[in-house]
Protein backbone atom coordinates (compact mmCIF):
# COMPACT_ATOMS: atom_id res chain seq x y z
CA UNK A 1 0.00 0.00 0.00
CA UNK A 2 1.48 3.57 -0.95
CA UNK A 3 1.23 6.29 0.91
CA UNK A 4 -1.49 8.04 1.30
CA UNK A 5 -5.39 8.47 2.57
CA UNK A 6 -7.50 5.90 -0.20
CA UNK A 7 -10.17 6.00 1.81
CA UNK A 8 -10.41 2.69 3.10
CA UNK A 9 -8.96 3.33 6.67
CA UNK A 10 -10.27 4.79 9.69
CA UNK A 11 -9.19 7.90 11.88
CA UNK A 12 -7.41 5.50 14.36
CA UNK A 13 -5.64 3.69 12.03
CA UNK A 14 -4.07 6.78 11.13
CA UNK A 15 -2.78 7.56 14.07
CA UNK A 16 -1.77 5.37 16.68
CA UNK A 17 -2.43 7.64 19.43
CA UNK A 18 -5.82 9.05 18.56
CA UNK A 19 -6.97 7.37 21.52
CA UNK A 20 -5.60 9.58 23.72
CA UNK A 21 -7.54 12.80 22.14
CA UNK A 22 -11.16 13.38 22.65
CA UNK A 23 -11.57 13.58 19.00
CA UNK A 24 -10.08 10.17 18.52
CA UNK A 25 -12.47 8.46 21.08
CA UNK A 26 -14.70 9.95 19.53
CA UNK A 27 -14.00 8.09 16.14
CA UNK A 28 -13.54 4.86 18.10
CA UNK A 29 -10.10 5.00 18.72
CA UNK A 30 -9.18 2.12 21.10
CA UNK A 31 -5.79 1.89 22.73
CA UNK A 32 -3.52 -1.36 21.89
CA UNK A 33 -4.72 -4.38 22.94
CA UNK A 34 -8.26 -3.98 22.66
CA UNK A 35 -11.00 -4.49 25.82
CA UNK A 36 -13.34 -2.22 27.03
CA UNK A 37 -10.69 -0.04 29.11
CA UNK A 38 -7.15 1.06 28.56
CA UNK A 39 -5.08 4.26 29.14
CA UNK A 40 -7.86 7.11 30.09
CA UNK A 41 -10.55 5.20 30.76
CA UNK A 42 -13.10 4.04 33.23
CA UNK A 43 -13.35 0.98 34.37
CA UNK A 44 -10.20 -0.54 33.35
CA UNK A 45 -7.36 -0.28 36.54
CA UNK A 46 -3.65 -1.29 36.49
CA UNK A 47 -0.92 -1.18 38.96
CA UNK A 48 0.15 2.26 37.35
CA UNK A 49 -1.45 5.61 37.46
CA UNK A 50 -4.47 5.97 35.00
CA UNK A 51 -3.12 7.86 32.50
CA UNK A 52 -5.53 11.33 31.83
CA UNK A 53 -6.51 13.08 28.92
CA UNK A 54 -4.00 16.01 28.38
CA UNK A 55 -4.85 19.01 30.32
CA UNK A 56 -7.08 17.33 32.76
CA UNK A 57 -4.67 16.34 35.46
CA UNK A 58 -4.66 19.28 37.89
CA UNK A 59 -1.97 19.93 40.33
CA UNK A 60 -2.26 18.71 43.70
CA UNK A 61 -4.29 15.93 42.62
CA UNK A 62 -3.46 12.18 43.03
CA UNK A 63 -5.12 10.19 40.36
CA UNK A 64 -4.83 6.46 42.08
CA UNK A 65 -6.73 7.53 45.36
CA UNK A 66 -9.87 8.11 42.90
CA UNK A 67 -10.27 4.39 42.96
CA UNK A 68 -12.25 2.74 40.43
CA UNK A 69 -15.49 3.69 39.58
CA UNK A 70 -14.24 7.34 40.34
CA UNK A 71 -15.89 10.42 37.68
CA UNK A 72 -13.37 11.82 35.84
CA UNK A 73 -12.21 15.37 37.74
CA UNK A 74 -12.79 14.36 40.53
CA UNK A 75 -10.77 15.77 42.98
CA UNK A 76 -8.72 13.36 45.01
CA UNK A 77 -8.21 12.79 48.51
CA UNK A 78 -5.11 15.16 49.94
CA UNK A 79 -2.11 13.12 51.47
CA UNK A 80 -2.42 12.74 55.26
CA UNK A 81 1.13 12.36 55.62
CA UNK A 82 1.87 15.91 54.30
CA UNK A 83 -0.01 19.38 54.95
CA UNK A 84 1.52 22.90 53.89
CA UNK A 85 1.97 24.82 56.97
CA UNK A 86 -0.19 27.58 55.18
CA UNK A 87 -3.08 24.46 55.54
CA UNK A 88 -3.06 24.78 59.35
CA UNK A 89 -5.59 26.39 61.56
CA UNK A 90 -4.83 30.28 61.14
CA UNK A 91 -4.20 29.81 57.83
CA UNK A 92 -0.35 31.32 58.33
CA UNK A 93 3.00 29.94 59.37
CA UNK A 94 4.12 30.96 62.74
CA UNK A 95 7.64 30.78 63.88
CA UNK A 96 8.89 29.75 66.99
CA UNK A 97 10.52 32.51 69.23
CA UNK A 98 14.03 31.82 70.13
CA UNK A 99 14.48 30.91 73.95
CA UNK A 100 16.24 33.37 75.95
CA UNK A 101 20.01 33.50 76.31
CA UNK A 102 20.26 31.64 79.67
CA UNK A 103 17.65 28.95 78.24
CA UNK A 104 20.43 28.16 75.15
CA UNK A 105 23.23 25.81 74.77
CA UNK A 106 26.17 28.99 75.01
CA UNK A 107 26.66 31.16 77.49
CA UNK A 108 26.13 34.97 77.26
CA UNK A 109 28.34 37.60 77.68
CA UNK A 110 30.82 37.60 80.29
CA UNK A 111 29.28 41.01 81.77
CA UNK A 112 31.75 39.89 85.16
CA UNK A 113 34.93 40.13 83.68
CA UNK A 114 34.33 43.28 81.53
CA UNK A 115 34.00 44.79 84.73
CA UNK A 116 36.75 43.70 86.29
CA UNK A 117 38.68 44.84 83.36
CA UNK A 118 37.00 48.32 83.41
CA UNK A 119 38.23 48.82 86.93
CA UNK A 120 41.83 47.48 86.22
CA UNK A 121 41.68 50.23 83.66
CA UNK A 122 40.72 52.64 85.89
CA UNK A 123 43.71 51.84 88.15
CA UNK A 124 46.34 52.45 85.74
CA UNK A 125 45.09 55.65 84.36
CA UNK A 126 44.82 56.84 88.32
CA UNK A 127 48.27 55.14 89.14
CA UNK A 128 50.17 57.02 85.82
CA UNK A 129 48.68 60.00 86.63
CA UNK A 130 49.96 59.76 90.80
CA UNK A 131 53.36 59.02 89.47
CA UNK A 132 53.30 62.31 87.05
CA UNK A 133 52.44 64.29 89.94
CA UNK A 134 54.74 62.79 91.90
CA UNK A 135 57.75 63.38 89.83
CA UNK A 136 56.72 67.15 89.08
CA UNK A 137 57.05 68.00 92.57
CA UNK A 138 60.32 66.16 92.99
CA UNK A 139 61.83 67.88 90.20
CA UNK A 140 60.56 71.33 91.40
CA UNK A 141 63.27 73.00 93.25
CA UNK A 142 60.78 75.46 94.32
CA UNK A 143 58.01 73.65 95.72
CA UNK A 144 58.94 73.46 98.91
CA UNK A 145 59.80 77.70 99.06
CA UNK A 146 56.51 78.13 97.28
CA UNK A 147 54.40 76.37 100.00
CA UNK A 148 56.47 77.54 103.33
CA UNK A 149 55.08 81.11 101.48
CA UNK A 150 51.61 80.46 101.02
CA UNK A 151 51.80 78.74 104.79
CA UNK A 152 53.61 82.59 105.39
CA UNK A 153 51.34 84.99 104.26
CA UNK A 154 48.32 82.69 105.26
CA UNK A 155 48.35 84.72 109.25
CA UNK A 156 49.70 87.62 107.32
CA UNK A 157 47.93 90.56 106.76
CA UNK A 158 46.30 89.47 103.25
CA UNK A 159 49.34 90.78 100.71
CA UNK A 160 47.93 88.38 97.55
CA UNK A 161 49.38 85.46 96.16
CA UNK A 162 53.11 87.02 96.40
CA UNK A 163 55.00 84.82 98.38
CA UNK A 164 56.75 86.24 101.50
CA UNK A 165 60.48 86.76 100.20
CA UNK A 166 61.39 88.14 103.44
CA UNK A 167 64.01 86.61 105.07
CA UNK A 168 63.49 84.38 108.20
CA UNK A 169 65.16 85.78 111.40
CA UNK A 170 67.18 83.95 113.48
CA UNK A 171 67.66 85.00 117.17
CA UNK A 172 70.71 86.45 117.13
CA UNK A 173 73.88 84.99 119.04
CA UNK A 174 74.39 87.55 121.58
CA UNK A 175 78.22 87.08 122.53
CA UNK A 176 78.66 86.91 126.41
CA UNK A 177 81.07 88.69 128.00
CA UNK A 178 85.03 87.25 128.31
CA UNK A 179 87.33 88.67 130.71
CA UNK A 180 91.56 88.36 131.06
CA UNK A 181 92.85 88.14 134.93
CA UNK A 182 94.61 91.73 134.75
CA UNK A 183 91.24 93.56 134.14
CA UNK A 184 89.66 91.99 137.62
CA UNK A 185 89.59 94.02 140.16
CA UNK A 186 91.83 92.60 142.72
CA UNK A 187 91.88 93.07 147.27
CA UNK A 188 93.27 90.70 149.83
CA UNK A 189 96.95 90.97 148.47
CA UNK A 190 96.30 89.71 145.04
CA UNK A 191 98.64 90.88 142.27
CA UNK A 192 99.14 90.53 138.34
CA UNK A 193 102.12 88.36 137.72
CA UNK A 194 103.61 86.90 134.05
CA UNK A 195 106.24 85.07 135.30
CA UNK A 196 105.23 81.06 134.92
CA UNK A 197 104.37 80.42 131.04
CA UNK A 198 101.50 78.81 129.98
CA UNK A 199 99.04 81.18 130.76
CA UNK A 200 96.40 82.30 127.42
CA UNK A 201 96.48 85.79 128.37
CA UNK A 202 100.35 85.92 129.73
CA UNK A 203 99.08 87.54 133.19
CA UNK A 204 97.59 86.11 135.39
CA UNK A 205 96.46 86.24 139.44
CA UNK A 206 98.94 85.49 142.15
CA UNK A 207 98.38 86.14 146.08
CA UNK A 208 95.17 84.59 146.46
CA UNK A 209 96.55 81.85 148.82
CA UNK A 210 95.84 84.47 151.75
CA UNK A 211 92.46 84.30 153.39
CA UNK A 212 90.06 87.10 152.40
CA UNK A 213 91.86 87.60 148.74
CA UNK A 214 89.70 87.87 146.31
CA UNK A 215 89.42 88.86 142.63
CA UNK A 216 86.05 90.66 141.14
CA UNK A 217 84.78 90.80 137.60
CA UNK A 218 82.24 93.39 137.33
CA UNK A 219 80.18 92.91 133.51
CA UNK A 220 76.90 94.04 131.41
CA UNK A 221 75.74 92.83 128.77
CA UNK A 222 73.22 89.55 129.60
CA UNK A 223 70.85 89.82 127.41
CA UNK A 224 68.06 87.78 130.20
CA UNK A 225 67.69 86.60 133.06
CA UNK A 226 68.39 82.87 133.37
CA UNK A 227 70.66 80.39 133.47
CA UNK A 228 74.35 80.73 132.60
CA UNK A 229 77.83 78.99 133.13
CA UNK A 230 80.93 80.10 134.54
CA UNK A 231 84.11 78.95 133.03
CA UNK A 232 87.42 79.72 134.22
CA UNK A 233 91.00 79.24 132.98
CA UNK A 234 93.29 78.31 136.07
CA UNK A 235 96.54 76.65 137.04
CA UNK A 236 97.71 74.65 140.24
CA UNK A 237 100.96 73.01 141.39
CA UNK A 238 100.42 69.67 140.82
CA UNK A 239 97.10 69.35 144.09
CA UNK A 240 93.47 70.16 144.30
CA UNK A 241 92.29 73.37 145.22
CA UNK A 242 88.88 75.12 146.02
CA UNK A 243 87.20 78.51 146.39
CA UNK A 244 84.24 80.57 147.23
CA UNK A 245 82.38 81.90 144.51
CA UNK A 246 80.15 84.50 145.50
CA UNK A 247 77.22 85.95 142.61
CA UNK A 248 75.66 89.56 142.81
CA UNK A 249 76.45 89.45 145.96
CA UNK A 250 75.04 85.86 146.92
CA UNK A 251 77.34 83.20 148.65
CA UNK A 252 77.12 80.10 146.38
CA UNK A 253 76.66 76.97 148.20
CA UNK A 254 78.87 74.84 146.40
CA UNK A 255 82.49 75.67 146.32
CA UNK A 256 84.16 76.42 142.72
CA UNK A 257 86.20 73.24 142.05
CA UNK A 258 90.43 73.93 141.52
CA UNK A 259 91.60 70.30 141.29
CA UNK A 260 94.64 69.11 139.29
CA UNK A 261 92.75 67.93 136.27
CA UNK A 262 95.66 68.60 134.46
CA UNK A 263 97.67 65.77 136.80
CA UNK A 264 100.94 68.00 136.54
CA UNK A 265 103.53 67.25 139.42
CA UNK A 266 103.49 68.80 142.33
CA UNK A 267 105.05 72.30 142.39
CA UNK A 268 104.99 72.08 138.62
CA UNK A 269 103.31 75.21 137.81
CA UNK A 270 103.91 75.30 133.91
CA UNK A 271 102.13 71.67 133.43
CA UNK A 272 99.10 72.75 136.18
CA UNK A 273 96.77 75.01 133.73
CA UNK A 274 93.57 73.78 133.38
CA UNK A 275 90.24 74.75 133.79
CA UNK A 276 86.25 74.27 135.49
CA UNK A 277 82.83 75.29 135.81
CA UNK A 278 80.17 76.21 137.94
CA UNK A 279 76.84 76.84 136.57
CA UNK A 280 74.78 80.08 137.49
CA UNK A 281 71.96 82.64 137.21
CA UNK A 282 72.35 86.19 136.41
CA UNK A 283 69.94 88.57 136.01
CA UNK A 284 69.23 91.19 132.57
CA UNK A 285 71.93 93.83 132.23
CA UNK A 286 75.07 94.19 134.78
CA UNK A 287 76.25 91.08 137.16
CA UNK A 288 79.13 90.97 139.18
CA UNK A 289 81.65 87.86 140.28
CA UNK A 290 83.49 86.98 143.05
CA UNK A 291 86.23 84.45 143.16
CA UNK A 292 87.56 84.90 147.03
CA UNK A 293 89.18 82.57 149.27
CA UNK A 294 87.45 81.80 152.68
CA UNK A 295 88.09 79.90 155.89
CA UNK A 296 88.93 75.74 154.95
CA UNK A 297 89.32 76.57 151.19
CA UNK A 298 92.54 75.55 150.04
CA UNK A 299 93.34 78.86 147.56
CA UNK A 300 96.94 78.17 146.60
CA UNK A 301 95.86 78.81 142.23
CA UNK A 302 96.66 81.37 139.79
CA UNK A 303 93.77 82.85 137.72
CA UNK A 304 94.05 83.20 133.91
CA UNK A 305 90.56 84.08 132.35
CA UNK A 306 86.55 84.06 132.79
CA UNK A 307 84.13 83.81 130.62
CA UNK A 308 80.31 83.02 130.29
CA UNK A 309 78.37 80.47 127.81
CA UNK A 310 74.12 80.38 128.47
CA UNK A 311 72.54 77.81 129.78
CA UNK A 312 73.44 74.93 132.68
CA UNK A 313 75.83 72.01 131.55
Amino acid sequence: MTAGNNGASQPQDDDPFGYLYADGQAAGATPPGGGGGGYGYPGRSSSFQQVRTVGERQYGQQGAAAGPGAAPGQVPQQNAHYAAPETLPGGQHTRRAAPPADQRGGRGPNTKGLLIGAIAVVAAVVVGIGAAMLSNSGDDPDSGSNQAGSADTAGGDGGGDEPNTEPSKEPEKVELPKEDAKALTLAGGTTTASDVQGAKSGTYVQGLNTPGASATWTFNGIPKDGKYTLHVQYGVPGKDQKTTLTVNGKQQDRKLNMSNFAGAEEGDWAKGWTNTWANIQLTKGTNTIKISCESGDQCDAYLDQLSLSAGWR
